[in-house]
């Protein structure tokens, strides 16, 4: 699991539930991209620069048109929408999660 600042974030109509296709600056390993059902809770705009934890050593998984390269990980509300889960202070794109 790795520490990821969110560099994009764009609508994902084709996508069964709703959901947000992302794309996670995650320092040296690159840019990642994500498929995340989060759009009960968060607003594109309220994504940019947001630090989130995914896992990054899953294979690529074909999400209709899109390859989601990453897992986000959140935990779920009394209702089973997903809040993202961050660090509460600044680390570097990439960092591990001990």
């Amino acid at each position: 699991m790795r520490v990821g600042v969110v560099t994009d974030v764009r609508e994902f109509p084709e996508a069964r539930r709703p959901a947000y296709r992302l794309w996670i600056d995650f320092g040296s390993l690159g840019v990642k991209r994500s498929s995340a059902q989060i759009t009960r809770h968060y607003r594109p705009e309220d994504l940019i620069g947001r630090r989130v934890v995914a896992v990054v050593n899953f294979p690529p998984k074909p999400i209709g048109p899109f390859v989601s390269e990453v897992l986000v990980l959140g935990a779920y509300d009394e209702v089973g929408e997903v809040i993202l889960l961050h660090p509460d202070a600044p680390v570097a794109p990439g960092a591990r999660i001990g």
